[in-house]
């Protein structure tokens, strides 16, 4: 059987991502799939994942924010880590410069708002435009999220889905940026641990004065290297720029994370050997 030509991505069809704390064995994510494509059935739909630590919003924030900025303008993110779902916190969408986010208010854009700045906020409540007028307390993105994502794909306002925010009301994470500069390095702290053990600090990789560096965490002093590779005969902890752009600490062929027993928001110091 031949498959039809591809149709490039036209502006008119934006893309929609989806990330999630929902996993792989629930329905959950077919759910909201199926919810986007009743309303529009041409929209481009891109998983960046549901594997989302259950209830982690920080991690879930390092991932939209490492995503975030190799997508094309118009691009619409869906993001649901939401342990407060049916409580009082915001269900939202945010105008950026060159994309919209929806999802709860409660840190999980946090990411994304230190690479851009938000340009308006609305509060999700024109039941007009949810899936159900009586919304399930524990499934916001099938009943809210969704389905605003897949009318704003089809063109409609973003004002038209509630009323306008103060953008300094959004929440934030706190202490998500506490990299301290000095003279000769700074101190920071580990933000994320991915899926291979890697160590990922909140050091920007633009701080490096020069070739010669090392990051120390604990009483474990860790040399820079160029790629995971290096030394891959003789595994040992190497210090290195991620392709987010942050530095990391890892471990060749193995995870970093298992040997240092190291976890989110401890104490990384940088070392730039003069």
């Amino acid at each position: 059987m031949l498959y039809p030509p591809r149709q490039p991505i036209s502006s008119s069809t934006p893309i929609i991502t989806l990330l999630t704390d929902f996993g792989l064995e629930d329905v959950y994510v077919g759910i909201m799939k199926g919810v986007i494509a009743g309303i529009h059935p041409q929209a481009h739909i891109i998983d960046l994942t549901h594997q989302v630590p259950p209830h982690n919003i920080a991690f879930g924030s390092f991932q939209l924010g490492n995503a975030y900025q190799h997508f094309p303008p118009d691009t619409i993110h869906v993001a649901v880590v939401d342990p407060g779902v049916g409580s009082h916190r915001r269900a939202i969408a945010i105008q950026m410069p060159s994309s919209i986010l929806i999802g709860p208010d409660n840190g999980l854009f946090s990411h994304v708002l230190m690479y851009d700045d938000a340009i308006a906020v609305v509060e999700l409540t024109n039941s007009q435009y949810w899936y159900s007028k009586q919304p399930s307390n524990t499934f916001h993105g099938r009943d809210i999220f969704a389905p605003a994502a897949a009318y704003l794909a089809q063109g409609l306002s973003l004002q038209v889905l509630g009323p306008t925010l103060p953008v300094s009301s959004l929440a934030t994470l706190p202490n998500l940026y506490t990299w301290k500069p000095t003279h000769n390095g700074g101190t920071g702290n580990i933000q994320a641990i991915d899926y291979f053990g890697n160590m990922i600090t909140n050091i920007p990789a633009s701080e490096l004065q020069n070739s010669s560096w090392s990051l120390q965490i604990g009483q474990h002093r860790i040399h820079s290297a160029t790629s995971y590779t290096t030394a891959a005969d003789h595994p040992t902890l190497k210090a290195l720029i991620g392709s987010h752009g942050w530095l990391e600490i890892a471990l060749p062929k193995g995870s970093a994370h298992h040997i240092l027993n190291s976890k989110v928001g401890d104490r990384v110091q940088l070392h730039l050997n003069q």
